[in-house]
């Protein structure tokens, strides 16, 4: 039985695409998200002996040193390491199960861990400036658009795939959608959300303004208005901006240790990490990725599906969702029960951290005993983990 736990944590409101959060960096974002993880957690800032962020799309000039500089920013001893992590969007994840590795193996005792993305700050890249254009025009890549060249296809692409494959309807895309918004609309309402989030200040000439609600959340949906929106990638296709996730800017952070150490540190974590998977499915249908990474943590866990209370699956797409839920036969009242990605956006390399901490706040406040995560993976893979409430 893993000894691992999860005390508490923080996470950023999730900035709208060139919104509120758009001055920020991915680490500006990190630290803000580190400090409220570290707070809530009432640990000893110099007993965290290890950074592990994820981090999918490199943003800034001082990118490469995101980890470290968390680290040292959020007032942690000089002597702590800071590893990136890149597994997509699975990122948040895979970071807490590093965590869970390095404590188990005795290289860490406490981990700070989580994720980060800033999507407003990505670049246009090209690739034949450094050694000279010589003539014609010269071509800019969008750093959004995230096609996988082996799949050839992108992710909204992928989809599409997974529409033509088990025949779900626009309308119950749709459908999902409406009731991502419509949780999230009541979670904000009620102010459970605003339990995850640390407040930041943004200041500049007009003034101050505080960040302490997710920006892309749109209440107002109604299902009039998503059936008027247009294919976003194929012209004859289901997936469109309102039914798939939003591009957002956010950073969630964990504080992860051993049961002992909590215990000694008088500390009260709120669940304990049971079981992990991380498997690959076919490229060009890569939303699947839940289907086979959910029953092989549950097989590591000795659980089955009916043993898990809460589940936070995140909504990549409204269709890849329901093909999940539909393989899984997944009961729908268990899932994302206060919204999900469609609503509060996709920060990708923080999404993880965000279900994590959502699913363990979710457990304590209902006290029930059993949470999953799970996320489909670009590349065609899935993720899972397993918690359960202490």
């Amino acid at each position: 039985m893993s000894d691992i736990v999860i005390v508490n944590g923080a996470r950023t409101a999730f900035g709208a695409f060139g919104g509120g959060l758009a001055s920020k960096t991915a680490t500006d974002l990190a630290v803000e998200a580190s400090l409220g993880a570290i707070e809530r957690s009432q640990v000893d800032k110099e007993t965290i002996d290890s950074v592990i962020m994820g981090n999918v799309i490199q943003t800034s000039k001082d990118a490469i040193y995101l980890a470290r500089h968390v680290a040292l920013r959020s007032g942690l001893k000089e002597n702590t390491p800071g590893l990136i992590l890149n597994l997509l969007c699975g990122s948040g994840v895979y970071a807490v199960a590093n965590a869970a590795m390095q404590i188990e193996n005795g290289m860490a005792t406490t981990v700070l861990a989580g994720g980060t993305d800033h999507l407003s700050s990505t670049p246009y890249s090209s690739w034949s400036t450094r050694w000279g254009n010589r003539m014609g025009h010269m071509e800019l890549w969008d750093g959004l658009d995230i096609r996988d060249t082996y799949a050839k296809a992108s992710m909204g692409e992928t989809a599409e795939n997974l529409q033509e494959k088990y025949k779900i309807s626009r309308e119950d895309q749709d459908l999902f959608a409406l009731r991502s918004q419509q949780l999230a609309k009541v979670a904000m309402e009620s102010g459970r959300l605003k339990e995850e989030i640390k407040a930041i200040e943004i200041v500049s000439k007009k003034g101050t303004v505080v960040i302490d609600r997710d920006e892309h959340a749109r209440p107002e949906t109604t299902i009039e208005g998503l059936a008027k929106l247009r294919p976003a990638f194929r012209k004859d296709g289901s997936v469109t901006p309102g039914n798939a996730c939003g591009i957002v800017d956010g950073a969630a952070a964990l504080i992860v240790t051993s049961l002992k150490n909590a215990e000694k540190q008088k500390l009260k974590p709120l669940t304990r990490v049971v079981s992990w998977a991380v498997t690959g499915v076919p490229p060009e249908i890569m939303g699947i990725g839940p289907v086979p990474a959910i029953p092989m943590a549950l097989e590591k866990a000795g659980l089955k599906m009916a043993d898990i209370d809460l589940f936070e699956i995140n909504e990549a797409f409204a269709v890849q969702y329901l093909a999940c839920e539909k393989e899984l036969q997944l009961d729908r009242d268990k899932v994302n029960v206060n919204g999900g990605s469609i609503a509060l956006g996709h920060p990708f390399g923080a999404t993880g951290a965000r279900l994590l901490l959502s699913i363990s706040m979710e457990l304590q406040k209902r006290q029930k005993r059993y949470g999953c995560v799970s996320l489909c993976v670009g590349g065609g893979m899935g993720i899972a983990m397993i918690v359960e409430r202490i």
